[in-house]
């Protein structure tokens, strides 16, 4: 499997090690595209690759999407806060036939906390005076805040509630909004808790990672699961979760 990295930063340098150390002989990276680079790159170029793997920025992930699937290459998107270009993506794909995996994370442990998550949040339901909230840590250099992993975690809360309609980034001054918190220390690779909380007690679930590998190896995971597929998926296809 021929690979290209759209995003050779700290994590396309991951992935590449990754596919070094587990899937040598089985994977080779034949492009590495810096966001210096990204113009140059022309579609035949790309074609080289059997798939893209796509970890930019906010504002540049939904064109190279779009040029990944103008050529006909698959492409796995790690990118976050680009959705509000979704439409425009998921037009190209289906008008090309092509094939997109995108998720707000890759790590397989995250996903699991996902289904986690949602599951708490239907047990959760029928006792209101539990006050739930979610609270997400990341190192200096993250670009998106609120992290996508925090938006995927706290919508989901809300769709199981019964009295949330919608998530906040700020104090909470209003019964129906679920709190988002964020902070930014300096090498936190990655910390999101869920917590319930009333007079009597609290509840907590959490996830922290370690390394940013296991986003690169998940990420390569949905590299060669989604080659000669066609469609949109997510992590949740990838790892046959809810199925």
């Amino acid at each position: 499997m021929n690979i290209a990295l759209i995003g050779y930063g700290k994590m396309g340098k991951t992935i590449e090690q990754v596919i070094a150390e587990e899937y040598a002989g089985n994977c080779r990276v034949v492009l590495r595209i810096d966001s210096q680079k990204r113009n140059t790159l022309d579609i035949a170029t790309l074609q080289n690759a059997d798939v893209a793997i796509e970890f930019t920025a906010p504002h540049a992930a939904a064109d190279n999407l779009l040029f990944c699937l103008e050529a006909g290459v698959p492409v796995v998107c790690g990118t976050t806060g680009w959705l509000s270009r979704f439409e425009e993506v998921r037009q190209m794909c289906v008008h090309k036939g092509g094939a997109l995996v995108y998720a707000s994370n890759f790590s397989i442990g995250v996903n699991l906390f996902f289904e986690l998550n949602r599951w708490l949040a239907q047990l959760m339901r029928p006792y209101p005076h539990y006050r739930p909230e979610i609270e997400e840590t990341h190192h200096l250099q993250k670009k998106d805040s609120p992290s996508g992993t925090a938006v995927t975690l706290a919508e989901a809360v809300v769709s199981e509630s019964q009295q949330l309609q919608k998530w906040v980034n700020h104090p909470v001054s209003k019964p129906d909004e679920l709190p988002l918190i964020s902070h930014r220390i300096a090498d936190v690779k990655g910390t999101h808790i869920v917590r319930y909380q009333s007079a009597i007690d609290t509840i907590e679930i959490s996830h922290t990672a370690h390394s940013r590998l296991g986003f690169a190896q998940g990420a390569v995971l949905a590299a060669a699961w989604v080659l000669g597929k066609k469609g949109i998926f997510t992590m949740r296809d990838v790892l046959h979760l809810g199925v």
